[in-house]
């Protein structure tokens, strides 16, 4: 019977920790009856199974390998931060023409509002902690200063007056809550206590020509509740980390006053006055910079 004797052989190269060239000698030789088939197919696949082993060998021999870079921190929401923006901003002002002194209606109530766009800018500081079984919360308090010009007609029916209320500033102060969608997003909930100015409201008729009467600029206090989400931007292509992306809607009530209203170079009382309720809406986006942020 022959004998068919298949060799294969390979030798691989390596170089060691220093540099030096090292060669592995992978040869193998295998006898197999000839004509038998199954024989020679498996002694085939044993040679080829050595040579493919050669890689393997070689981490065996301990060659250095590169590391893949690690990922990204999971951010924190834990710490301070600052933040400016800017949105869009909704007033309305229920009113009713009254008599001053006695605030006795005159008219039916109405309501009036104004639009405009808005800035702000921020601060606060929140902390997270998980709750078991439940996953990871953030509470947190905040202030914020808003400058607007939010504005609109105000008239009554009675005296054919009307004039431009305009808002030109907000302020507040509260708490949030919020639960971590992902470890990057939070959506929260907030409220607190918030102050408004309104400018002083020139009042001639029908809006047109010089103005007779007028209401003297006004301080406002109030309520709030709002929501809404933020998101970490947690990108290494970043030049600031610690950045975050918030995104918030916010109600605002304020508390009634009786205005009287003057006449316009004298100051003097014209015996009817405004009762005026402002509320307003807004919707802000900002840029937060959360700047002891851990995962930086």
């Amino acid at each position: 019977m022959l004998i068919l004797e298949p060799c294969v052989t390979r030798v691989q190269r390596f170089q060691d920790a220093n540099g030096a060239t090292m060669h592995l000698d992978l040869s193998l030789t295998v006898n197999v009856p000839w004509g038998h088939d199954m024989n020679r197919l498996l002694a085939t696949s044993v040679a080829l199974l050595s040579l493919l082993s050669g890689s393997a060998v070689a981490a065996d021999m301990g060659m250095p390998l590169k590391a893949p870079p690690p990922p990204p921190p999971a951010p924190t929401w834990t710490g301070c931060y600052i933040n400016g923006g800017g949105g869009y901003g909704m007033s309305n002002i229920d009113h009713t023409l009254e008599t001053f002194p006695g605030l006795v209606a005159l008219n039916a109530n109405g309501t009036d509002g104004g639009r405009g766009w808005l800035g702000t800018v921020g601060g606060g500081c929140d902390y997270q902690f998980p709750v078991a079984g439940l996953g990871n919360f953030v509470v947190g308090v905040f202030g914020d200063y808003n400058f607007m010009n939010i504005h609109g007609q105000v008239e009554d029916s009675v005296t054919i007056l009307q004039g431009d209320a305009n808002l030109s500033s907000t302020w507040a102060a509260g708490a949030r809550l919020g639960f971590l969608v992902t470890p990057s997003l939070l959506t929260y909930v907030n409220g607190g206590y918030t102050g408004a100015h309104f400018d002083q409201v020139n009042m001639s008729f029908y809006g047109i020509g010089a103005a007779m009467d007028y209401l003297p600029a006004t301080n406002y206090s109030g309520w709030f509740i709002g929501g809404g989400t933020e998101y970490a931007l947690n990108f290494s292509w970043l030049p600031i980390q610690g950045l975050f992306w918030r995104n918030e809607y916010r109600f605002s009530q304020y508390n009634t006053v009786d205005l009287d209203r003057l006449v316009v170079g004298t100051g003097a009382a014209t015996g009817i006055a405004d009762h005026f309720g402002p509320y307003v809406q807004t919707i802000t986006s900002s840029l937060v910079w959360r700047f002891n942020w851990f995962g930086r």
